[in-house]
Order: C-alpha cells, then sequence, then structure tokens
C-alpha cells in the first residue's frame, strides 16, 4: 500500500515537472533591439557674417549634454579664392570636444563679399572621447606631412586640421582617415602644400577625435571624374545601416593648385548625417588632370 502510495508520488511529481518545462519552453524571450552605437547623432553649423575681409572665423557647438563626434566646413561665395586654414575641434587629451572652429584665409585678393560655414556632427556622450593632436616640424618646404593617431585600443570617429604660420599661404590637398570598408578607422594624416612660393617657415596640426571602439565602424570611401575641370564634387555615403560620425577629403594630382570649398555632412539638427559632400576648385588655372576623393566615418545606426 505504501508502494502504491508513494509511486503515485513519483508520478504526479514527474508530470508536473514536464508540465513545467513544456510551459518554459513556450516562454519566449523577446530580442532587444539592436543599440544605436552613436545615439542622438545630429548636425549643427554656424555661419560667420559675409564681408570682403582676408579672414573668416566661426565656431559651430554642439548642444548642451552633446559632445562632437566628427566636422566639416563650407566656404560661400569665394570660389577657390579662400583657403581653410584652421579646422580644429576644441577638446583635449583628457577632455571630449563639443565645438569646432572654422577659419579660413583669401588665397588672393579678392574684392567680393564671402562666409564660412562650421558643421558640428554631435552625439549623447560616447565612452572615452578625447582629442588627440600631433604637430609636424616648421620649416619652408614646399609640403608637409603629419599623423595624428588615436591611442591604443581606441578608433577614430572625426578629424580636423591647422596650418600654422601660412596665413592663407597653404592648402590641405590630403586630409585621410585610414581604415577601410572592413576596418575601423584609428589615425589621420593631413598633406599641406604652399598655394604659392612662400618664405617662411610653417607647419601642420593633425586633430583626431578618438573614442571607445563602437559598432560596425568603417571608413566609406567615393572618387571623382578625374578631368581637368576648374570645379568637381564627390560624395560618399556610408553603408545601409550606418550613420556618420566624422569626414575626411583627398585631391588627387592637383598638388597645391586646388582647394577644397565644400566639404559638407549632411543631417540636420533632428537629422542624423549620411553623407559627405566634397567639392573643389582650382586655385590657379591649372592644366592637368584631378580628382576628388571624399571620405566617410560611418557607424551602426
Amino acid at each position: 500500500m505504501r508502494d502504491q502510495k508513494n509511486s503515485r508520488r513519483f508520478g504526479a511529481r514527474a508530470c508536473g515537472l514536464v508540465l513545467g518545462l513544456a510551459v518554459a519552453a513556450a516562454v519566449v524571450v523577446p530580442a532587444s533591439p539592436a543599440a544605436a552605437a552613436v545615439p542622438g547623432l545630429v548636425r549643427i553649423s554656424a555661419t560667420s557674417a559675409s564681408t570682403s575681409n582676408d579672414f573668416h572665423s566661426v565656431t559651430a557647438t554642439c548642444p548642451a549634454g552633446k559632445v562632437l563626434t566628427g566636422a566639416g566646413y563650407e566656404v560661400n561665395g569665394a570660389t577657390g579664392e579662400a583657403v581653410v586654414d584652421d579646422f580644429r575641434p576644441n577638446g583635449g587629451v583628457a577632455a571630449a570636444p563639443t565645438a569646432v572652429t572654422v577659419g579660413a584665409y583669401e588665397a588672393e585678393a579678392f574684392a567680393g563679399n564671402w562666409s564660412v560655414t562650421a558643421y558640428a556632427v554631435c552625439a549623447n556622450p560616447l565612452a572615452g572621447l578625447v582629442r588627440i593632436s600631433a604637430t609636424g616640424a616648421s620649416t619652408s618646404n614646399d609640403f608637409r606631412s603629419v599623423t595624428a593617431a588615436c591611442p591604443a585600443g581606441k578608433v577614430l570617429t572625426g578629424t580636423g586640421f591647422e596650418l600654422n604660420g601660412a596665413t592663407g599661404e597653404g592648402v590641405v590637398d590630403d586630409f585621410r582617415p585610414n581604415g577601410g570598408v572592413a576596418a575601423a578607422p584609428t589615425a589621420v594624416t593631413v598633406g599641406a602644400y604652399e598655394a604659392e612660393a612662400f618664405a617662411g617657415n610653417w607647419s601642420v596640426t593633425a586633430y583626431a577625435i578618438c573614442a571607445n571602439p563602437l559598432a560596425g565602424l568603417v571608413r566609406a570611401s567615393a572618387t571623382s571624374a578625374s578631368t581637368s575641370n576648374d570645379f568637381r564634387t564627390v560624395t560618399a555615403a556610408c553603408p545601409a545601416g550606418k550613420v556618420l560620425t566624422g569626414t575626411g577629403f583627398e585631391l588627387n594630382g592637383a598638388t597645391g593648385e586646388a582647394v577644397v570649398d565644400d566639404f559638407r555632412p549632411n543631417g540636420g539638427p533632428a537629422a542624423a548625417p549620411s553623407t559627405v559632400n566634397v567639392g573643389a576648385y582650382e586655385e590657379d588655372a591649372f592644366a592637368g588632370n584631378w580628382s576628388s576623393t571624399s571620405y566617410g566615418i560611418c557607424a551602426t545606426a
């Protein structure tokens, strides 16, 4: 009799265990949506006064609570007669950048009115965001180049440059983040030529905006046709599902005879950028063929 009761108890427990496992197996936990690598991404702009002054400068500042991941600029009305000398994110090795300053000089005397626009690509705070800089030697050579590299374990989200001592006599020809379609960028190289023969010493500073690794970070690029036209434009677009955190460009074959006039990420105060346009003019008449390349630094949306 006792054996029969024990047998019934064991059977009931076994039945309850099987039922519990079946219920547990039937519960489906919904998948969490993929986290954005750069939440809250927007593009902010600021434009200087339009005058015939030799120098113009303006700063675009991220909204309160956001940080600068990258930047861009535009020279309005000068059509190749002005060169950007300063494209400087603020911040430092222990401080996240929050603004970018753009300063431009007339390359030659220009009677018309013109202005500059600074574009700031801004996001909610990113882990480990800092600004790194590197400055080349100050010499009177026609060309100089310098690379700013992120600290070990960090990746490149944005870029900047500064020409020191050239005051309109230098032209940035290469502004190239490394990386590729399957590799996260970690450094930026800035190369600049004298626009005209210049006897003074000058140098180049490269700025790298760096953060802890971001999901899906890659470098996209697009190159225009190589022609002898006075102007060319090209747009680099991020792959589907990615957004633009930073920018770069390269002029191929012009060796100081062309200037980047438009360096414009798309987007706005309520829209994340996903492309960057590069437009360049010949600074003086130049018979050779040349092209321009646009670089976009892109992360998971």
